[in-house]
């Protein structure tokens, strides 16, 4: 039997190597974690926008796909990175390939990373599980019959991980797949706070900053935005901004009780992590043991592929990107295709 198929490659916890192969030419892990984010250019589907209204007043926007109106046709949710969207390359890959197997995506905008703000000061952080939960209740609800699994990429990784321990078995999900988990957010920041690694971190503290100073433009802020350039780094940044905005009692409050790893344990829905030893996100002693994964979960391992890239080459030389490939594999063990 193949490793990657059947029920008993899932049965029992474990973690395995991967079959992944680094295409001949991008064989580095920043060239693998910069190539897809800089460079791809999914095709463009036909999408459909909607606003979902949260508990508490406040709202996120999703993208479904158009491709289907089956009552029974499966739902993939997808759950974005740091500051992603529907524009982001792997989004899109993803629900072109969610699409092609005839099943229905919904990619869940975090708070604030549609393109417009959200209503609330706060917005979104590593550890929310709250919007999550709230849409799949929705689904649930409006769909009785339509089976439910999602698809977390990085921070949304992370986010669906720690709802599937949280939850247990009430999860409403058949499946889930996460992919470039950090899984210690504390060893995240010191990871992106070294070497080359660095432009990430700025990067994406950058992008932060900026939506934050137009966001609170005309309204007053609930920080002291005068400051806000000082904080370059994911621990300070954090620790004066993400934290006291989300109700946390510093950065290590934040990072001890949002990462995902101490829920690992208790995830009771099928589902299998995707990740590369050489993630330039964070270090390889973040990445799980096998006595901390639960018995329905697989830690899929590879050598190569940095931060959300596995630009993988087959047998006959055929450029892929593996995470597509495998959630096809994963989820078609538990969807019907219709």
């Amino acid at each position: 039997m193949n490793e990657y198929t059947g029920e008993d490659a899932i049965k029992y916890g474990r973690i395995v190597t991967s079959k992944f192969k680094p295409v001949w030419w991008c064989r580095n892990r920043h060239l693998q974690t910069l190539f897809p984010a800089l460079f791809r250019n999914p095709p463009e589907i036909e999408t459909q926008p909607e606003q979902f209204e949260l508990p508490g007043g406040d709202f996120i926007d999703l993208v479904w796909t158009t491709n289907t109106t089956s009552k029974d046709s499966p739902i993939v949710v997808v759950l974005h990175g740091l500051e992603g969207s529907i524009k982001s390359p792997y989004a899109k890959g993803l629900l072109n390939t969610i699409k092609n197997n005839n099943w229905q995506g919904v990619l869940m905008h975090f708070r604030g990373c549609s393109g417009r703000h959200n209503r609330h000061d706060r917005s979104y952080h590593s550890g929310d599980t709250g919007d999550i939960h709230s849409l799949l209740l929705a689904l649930r609800k409006r769909y009785p019959s339509r089976p439910l699994t999602a698809v977390g990429i990085s921070l949304g990784g992370n986010v669906l991980l720690k709802y599937l321990g949280e939850q247990k078995d009430n999860t409403l999900l058949t499946a889930a797949m996460a992919v470039s988990v950090p899984f210690d957010l504390a060893d995240g920041a010191r990871s992106l706070g070294s070497g080359f690694s660095r432009i990430y971190q700025w990067h994406l503290i950058s992008h932060i900053r900026n939506k934050m100073k137009d966001k609170f433009k005309h309204r007053p802020a609930p920080i002291n935005m005068n400051h806000i350039h000082q904080w370059r780094d994911f621990f300070s940044f954090d620790d004066n901004v993400t934290a006291p905005i989300h109700g946390f009692d510093g950065v290590n409050d934040y990072y001890s009780r949002s990462s995902s790893k101490q829920f690992l344990k208790a995830i009771q829905t099928p589902t299998l992590i995707l990740h590369s030893k050489d993630d330039p996100f964070m270090s390889v002693s973040s990445i799980p043991t096998a006595e901390e994964l639960s018995t329905t979960t697989k830690l899929e391992l590879t050598n190569r592929g940095g931060h959300v890239g596995f630009i993988h080459q087959d047998e006959t030389g055929k450029t892929e990107y593996w995470i597509e490939t495998r959630l096809t594999d994963f989820f078609s063990q538990y969807l019907t295709k219709q």
